[in-house]
């Protein structure tokens, strides 16, 4: 038997067709083998006979042999190769190759060809082919072909639910459905329905193709992606490509998880040449990848369950150790005002005082303790109420002129002392600005914003003004003319931009330091944002950076239109 050694040489396969050795496809052809070839160790083909060559060869113009006709799992073909040819016996197989765009399996005899005086290094393969999974003829090819490709996903199914990583699940699932389906490209999006669109999450291409990666898509615009999420059916259809003018054959399936969708796979084939007919995909198929999309579902259901859990899980470490930070400087803070109480009330006790006016100012700053101490023990058991739930409040009509007068009889002294200014502005109306919420809070809520912009402010100034924005307004199924919102604003020490998110979390300090070097719990502008909102309102800050100043603003719902003596230009932002 003579051997074509020239066979494996980089040349086109058609030209390859033509270079066979004509006596080993004669005594082949006599023998009635419709497929045999001979290969090395290394799978590199020596000398190829098949039938149906110039039939499946005919549009293969470039690439060897060896990247045409190829067995799907490479390493466990070498692996049988090197097992014959150890043990020198025959074996029968059965073996998928891929052959161009299609599949064939093989039912073949693998055995060593022995050469005088060495060891077999080469085998002969010699069989047949079954049907192509594109075009299964009988029941029996069907049901054959069926266990076998079936087999074949089984085992993709088994890579991808190893891991509960989502992007390895993604990649592995494009590449094994769109290498073991000769597709073209293979995209997987993932989908949730609140959202409304898919977005292209991974990929597989098998030639030069536009990526799809980070791709997104509205469903609504897309009626076979919106088919395929809503019947959770398969979906082929067949279209033009614009740019090449040659058919394409698009394969969509949902993956799903207890009948809630969760992904979409498309699969799309491009025909090479223009005269081609489009791909069929065929009923075996069709029903083999939607029972492997089933499966790529319930992997990424538990996927994203678990990446849920483990954000959960480091949220609530984040949240233990704030607390835990919370805890400690708050221990702090108590102890301060506290140790400061009994110093002054013992120094009385033990007759310290050197006259009634000294023992006078001991009472006072015991006072002053006693009063920062219950503030602190305030904070803390709001913030309790807030987070269990329990805060409730009774909302009612409340005068703006009332709330500010009060805020700056608590306050303005403190400023004085630091000799800063205070200015409080009301818009000029005719008659009361009424507002609708809660009294007490409210005083609570711009007590806590002035009491920081004094804390932090060393010198320049304090301004409270207040703005009418005329705009409709529903609150608990109740229509109100507008909102008021209030400015609190200060020329203080001001915060960076990096840090301002950590403002309105709960037990959660800029800076801890700081917080220590000024006092107080930290929960201020978290609680003030908590009873405002309970109020229908919102609460912003804003600071351009550190030494540049803060203002702090929150708006409440206006319980009826006041009239203005004058109309200045109106802001109609919430």
């Amino acid at each position: 038997m003579s051997v074509n050694t020239n066979y494996s040489q980089p040349s086109s396969v058609s030209n390859n067709l033509g270079s066979l050795d004509r006596s080993f496809s004669t005594s082949l052809s006599a023998l009635g083998a419709e497929l045999a070839f001979i290969q090395d160790v290394e799978g590199c083909y020596l000398s190829f006979y098949w039938q149906q060559a110039e039939k499946e060869f005919a549009q293969q113009t470039t690439g060897t042999l060896e990247e045409f006709f190829t067995p799907v799992e490479q390493k466990t073909y070498q692996a049988k190769i090197q097992q014959i040819l150890q043990s020198q016996v025959p074996e029968q197989c059965h073996l998928l190759f891929r052959c161009g765009q299609k599949l064939f399996y093989l039912d073949v005899i693998i055995a060593p060809v022995f050469a005088a005086n060495t060891q077999a290094k080469t085998v002969l393969v010699m069989g047949r082919s079954r049907e192509t999974l594109q075009q299964v003829e009988t029941a029996n090819s069907s049901m054959t072909t069926s266990s076998e490709f079936k087999k074949l996903l089984t085992q993709i199914a088994r890579n991808i639910r190893r891991t509960l990583d989502l992007d390895i699940i993604w990649q592995q699932a494009v590449d094994s459905l769109g290498k073991a389906l000769g597709a073209t490209q293979c995209t997987i999006y993932s989908y949730l329905p609140e959202q409304g669109y898919l977005r292209a999450v991974a990929e597989y291409v098998s030639e030069p193709t536009p990526s799809m990666l980070g791709l997104e898509v509205l469903t609504a615009q897309e009626p076979s992606f919106r088919q395929a999420l809503t019947t959770l059916q398969p979906i082929v259809i067949e279209k033009t490509n614009q740019l090449t003018r040659t058919q394409q054959t698009q394969l969509i399936v949902a993956t799903c998880y207890q009948d809630q969708p969760n992904s979409l796979i498309s699969l799309l084939y491009n025909n090479q040449h223009e005269q081609d007919c489009p791909r069929q995909w065929n009923v075996t198929e069709i029903e083999l990848v939607g029972e492997l999309a089933d499966q790529i579902g319930t992997a990424i259901a538990h996927a994203t369950l678990y990446k849920e859990l483990e954000q959960a899980r480091q949220q609530a470490e984040e949240a233990s150790r704030l607390k835990s930070e919370f805890l400690a400087n708050t221990s702090h803070e108590i102890r301060t005002p506290l140790n400061g109480m009994i110093g002054f009330l013992k120094l009385i006790l033990e007759g310290m005082a050197d006259d009634p006016q000294e023992q006078q100012e001991f009472i006072q700053e015991a006072y002053r303790s006693a009063i920062h101490l219950l503030d602190i023990i305030n904070d803390i058991l709001d913030i309790a109420k807030i987070e269990a739930g329990k805060m409730e409040l009774e909302l009612g009509p409340v005068k703006l002129d009332e709330l500010f007068v009060a805020v700056e009889d608590f306050t303005r002294a403190q400023a004085e002392q630091k000799n800063l200014s205070f200015h409080i502005y009301q818009p000029d109306t005719s008659d009361e600005i009424i507002l609708h919420g809660n009294y007490q809070r409210l005083k609570q809520v711009l007590l806590n914003l002035v009491s920081n912009a004094l804390k932090f402010t060393h010198e320049g100034g304090i301004t409270i003004s207040a703005d009418i924005v005329r705009k409709k307004f529903t609150f608990q199924n109740q229509e109100f003319p507008g909102i008021v919102k209030v400015r609190v604003a200060d020329t203080g020490i001001g915060v960076s931009l990096d840090k301002q998110d950590k403002l309105f979390q709960s037990f959660s300090q800029v800076d801890g330091s700081r917080t220590r070097q000024y006092g107080g719990t930290g929960l201020g502008l978290t609680i003030s944002q908590k009873l405002v909102e309970a109020m229908g309102g919102t609460v912003n800050f804003y600071s351009m950076g550190e030494g540049l100043g803060s203002t702090v603003t929150f708006t409440v719902p206006l319980y009826q239109e006041p009239v203005m003596v004058s109309t200045p230009a109106e802001s109609f932002e919430a």
